[in-house]
Parts: C-alpha cells; structure tokens; sequence
C-alpha cells in the first residue's frame, strides 16, 4: 500500500525548518518573528486566513481522502499553532511536530470523513520520506492547553521543550465533540494512525440525534471512524435507545447518519438485538431505520433469526408488530417423496 502527504503551503514550509516556526495560510507571520514569539495578526477574512493543514491519503483503490485541521480562533489569548521542524542533531528523517490549540468556542476542527471533531487539542506528527513526502502522520487529540515558553526549559530534550512550546494534553470525557449530520457524539481523547488509517475516539461515548418525535440517544465504549472505507462505527457494548421505548443493542454498529441508518452487528455468541415492549428480535445483523424506528432482521451465512413478540410464541421469522421485520429466511430444500411401490 502506497500512502503520500500533501499539506498546504504553511506547513510544507515550517516543516523544512529545523525550529519552531508559526504559519498561516496567509503567510501572515512577520519573517522576522522570533521561535517562541506569536506573531501580530488581524481577524481573519475567512476561514482559510487560520491556520490549517492537511492531510492527503491514498489507499489501495487510488483514491485520495483527506483529513483537514484547522485553528477557529486567531487571538493569541485563545490558543496557539506552531510547527516544531528537526532540530539540527536529529536525523535527516526526524518528523516534525504541528501543535494547534484554542480554547475558544470555536475550538480546534478536525474533519475526517463525514465527520466534524472539536477538540481544545491536536498535535500531528508526520515523518518526511524521500522527495520531501511522508506518510498521512499521526494526530492526537483532546483537552488540554498549548503555549509559548519564554525560553527553553534547562535540561528538557523532547522536541516541544526545545522549541520553546509547552503542551499539556488533558484527556477527559466529553470534550472531544463530533458532529455527523444531526447526530452529535461526545468522547475522551482522539488518535489517528497513518499505520491502518482509522481514527479511534476513546469514550465513554455518548450521542444523541434529534427529532420531532423524540431523540435517539446511545452509549458505546469508542467510536472507529475508517478513511479507506469512509465508516463510522460505535464499538463495544453498543446500546441505542429510541422513541417509543426501543432499546437496541449490539457488539458494534456501522453508523451513518446521512443515510438515516444504524447496521447492527453481532456476534454468534452475542446477536444483535432490538426490544419494544415485549417484543424481542434477535440476529446476527440489524438494519435500523433512524428517521422510521424500524428495524429490519438479516442472517448471516450461518446464522439465525429470533423473535420473541407479544401473543409469547417465539419464531426464526415471524415479523413482530410493524416496527421489527425479520427479512425472508431461505427454507431449507424440500425432500422428496419416496417412490411408489
């Protein structure tokens, strides 16, 4: 698999450099400005005057995704962003270090696929190849706070000390907030990895999705959200709890909003389940209908479905009461009669 880098000008610029360096897409730094100094800026016209970076990847299929960060704020009262390059004693490969921060409400974004992040936090570490290009990186984010020191720290040696930049992430639930459509989700801390390409959310995590006849809401232990494959999946101990009092559950659960749909998956040993009153379907996959409250009963190859419903009597097909359909089961081949004498 062959993955490239592109980012935009301001850091293939401060990436070259082998100290802490500020960059704008502007270029609104003052050349002059020394490392450890923010520079005088004026308010942004557009979102594109903040800083921002981003990150291009290439999977199998050729296609490229890209995962775009940028600092909402400008004020240096509110937060930093700074690009801490290979310092003179470090190998020619040494990764530089972007460290964006801002505490405003605005926060610092983070799109990745269809999903819109705000965290306080994000460092992104990105390794140069040959010809000056890398790998997609890596970033880490949460709570927590950045700034410029003074001076550098005596008998510090880690890359941000030596640039003069202090950053202090602070992990806590519900302060990474991500939107996707109408559904709002909340975690603990964020880290994407170039090596597989999945941004993994740390939770507890909480969501909910609005309606006019009442919010969905749910629980999970993490959110994965795939580049390659464009997915967002709750994993761990999935539960969704919808109007009228169902109450779904599952091991893990491809999510998209857009498409108003959940996939519900499960295991042989742990199916997938969906409860309404004394209804109960159970199968290796449900399809779950947001906007409608339906859900639809799928067997893998192998497996069963279940059902509990109201009248007691328990069924591999039955449909439950209108909202819990169990797709068609495939009977098995019919044996044939015994010849005649």
């Amino acid at each position: 698999m062959i993955r490239r880098l592109t980012l935009t000008l301001a850091l293939l610029l401060g990436a070259a450099l082998p100290a802490c360096v500020l960059a704008q897409d502007t270029a609104s730094a003052p050349a002059s400005a020394p490392p450890g100094t923010a520079p005088e800026t004026t308010p942004p016209a557009s979102e594109a005057e903040n800083a921002s970076l981003e990150l291009v990847r290439k999977g199998d299929d050729g296609q490229e995704r890209r995962i775009r960060i940028v600092r909402t704020g400008t004020s240096d009262e509110t937060g930093i962003f700074t690009i801490c390059g290979r310092q003179d004693d470090e190998p020619e490969d040494a990764p530089s270090l972007a460290v964006f921060s801002e505490t405003g409400p605005g926060g610092v974004r983070i799109t990745i696929d269809k999903n819109v992040i705000r965290v306080p936090l994000a460092l992104v570490t990105q390794r140069q190849g040959e010809n000056g290009e890398g790998g997609d990186g890596r970033v880490e984010a949460s709570a927590g706070t950045a700034r410029f020191l003074d001076e550098v720290p005596p008998g510090k040696t880690d890359r941000l000390s030596r640039c003069a930049v202090e950053a202090t992430p602070k992990p806590t639930p519900d302060t990474v907030l991500v939107t996707q459509g109408k559904t709002e989700l909340k975690g603990k801390q964020l880290v994407y990895d170039e090596s597989d390409g999945i941004a993994r959310i740390d939770g507890p995590i909480s969501f909910t999705r609005p309606s006019e006849d009442g919010a969905l809401t749910g629980t999970s232990e993490r959110i994965e959200v795939n580049v390659d494959e464009e997915q967002t999946v709750l994993v761990g101990n999935v539960v969704l709890n919808s109007k009228g009092g169902r109450v779904s559950k599952a091991a893990r659960v491809e999510y998209d909003d857009q498409a108003n749909t959940a996939r519900l998956i499960g295991t042989p040993e742990q199916p997938a389940e969906s409860v309404q009153g004394g209804d109960v379907l159970r199968a290796q996959e449900l399809l779950y209908d947001l906007d409608r409250n339906e859900v639809v009963a799928r067997a893998g190859e192998g497996g069963t479905i279940t059902g509990t419903f109201q009248d007691g009597e328990e069924s591999g097909s039955s449909p439950g009461s209108g909202t819990a359909t169990p797709a068609p089961v495939t009977p098995p081949p019919a044996t044939p009669a015994p010849p005649a004498p």
